[in-house]
């Protein structure tokens, strides 16, 4: 059974990203560069730490439900959807009318036949 920590987002993990980045972006800026034996390992160290973090958050963001749909089934889904909106809006809009109708023709059907019963019941000739 799920629980709310299992379904939670990870926001830890994707709020340090823009760290690492920066990190990895300082290493490459320094004024030292990546000359040196030591900046060399604390590049590496930095890359792959943003590398395991990126991985990490597209696993997540993968296992997501509707993570594999890309940005063209995302399209085509939504337009169905909004085809299947409007299809049972004018579904409703012309139940509407029908149950409109039906109300006024069984008010009318209903005089209707008052008059023919009191016409029936009233005899021929007074």
């Amino acid at each position: 059974m799920e629980t709310s920590k299992d379904t939670a987002i990870p926001s830890q993990l994707f709020s340090s990203i823009i760290p690492n980045l920066i990190t990895v972006l300082e290493h490459t800026q320094s004024a030292e560069g990546v000359v040196t034996p030591q900046a060399k390992q604390a590049l590496l160290q930095a890359t792959n730490e943003l590398k395991s973090t990126l991985t990490q958050a597209k696993e997540y963001a993968t296992a997501l439900p509707g993570g594999e749909v890309n940005f063209q089934e995302q399209d085509e889904l939504l337009l169905m959807l909004e085809k299947l909106r409007d299809h049972k809006r004018q579904e409703l809009v012309h139940f509407a009318h029908m149950v409109v109708s039906d109300a006024n023709s069984s008010t009318q059907t209903g005089d209707v036949k008052m008059e023919v019963d009191s016409t029936a019941s009233t005899p021929f000739g007074s």
